[in-house]
């Protein structure tokens, strides 16, 4: 399984390649978001305990906290399986959520069969630019605890690891 990454000032894009169908990847991105989202990347005061992700154009990415606390940080753009996944990014360079769209981003995961039993996934995060304030905040996107680590995450559970492959929870 291999793995790319491409950096520009106002778009991020990385791949890799898995060993399952594409249908199969989409779904586990999608159903099993939860487990690829660590619990830390938190902007409420109480720790999470579920992420849900909405399968279909209209819904919502969103934590919720011990407390019940709600914590929608993303709108569902496009759902269109088993090749793409949409969604807006609103959270912003100071890592608080942006309720006005013109002021978010946009991430899209691709999925695309190379083989009978492997695939590439796409993701790419563009208009970065349309947020306000420094883009210097959004740096660790790109790094070790940012979208690779998300990819990583998405990985073990198509490799059949499972949540154990999931410190941290």
């Amino acid at each position: 399984m291999t793995s790319e990454a491409t950096a520009g000032p106002t778009e991020l894009r990385f791949s890799i390649d898995v060993a399952c169908p594409a249908q199969h990847a989409f779904q586990v991105f999608t159903q099993r978001f939860d487990a690829i989202k660590p619990r830390d990347h938190n902007l409420m005061a109480n720790p999470i305990v579920e992420t849900v992700l909405d399968p279909f154009v209209g819904g919502t990415i969103r934590d919720i906290a011990e407390d019940g606390t709600v914590c929608v940080w993303a709108r569902i753009l496009v759902f269109e399986p088993p090749q793409r996944l949409a969604f807006s990014w609103d959270i912003g360079p100071t890592w608080e959520v942006e309720t006005d769209p013109a002021h978010t981003s946009e991430v899209t995961v691709t999925f695309e069969p190379t083989g009978t039993d492997s695939s590439r996934v796409v993701l790419e995060h563009t208009h970065l630019e349309r947020h306000l304030g420094p883009l210097e905040g959004f740096r660790g996107l790109s790094g070790g605890r940012g979208w690779p680590l998300y990819l990583d995450r998405f990985r073990a559970l198509v490799s059949g690891l499972g949540d154990d492959a999931t410190p941290g929870r």
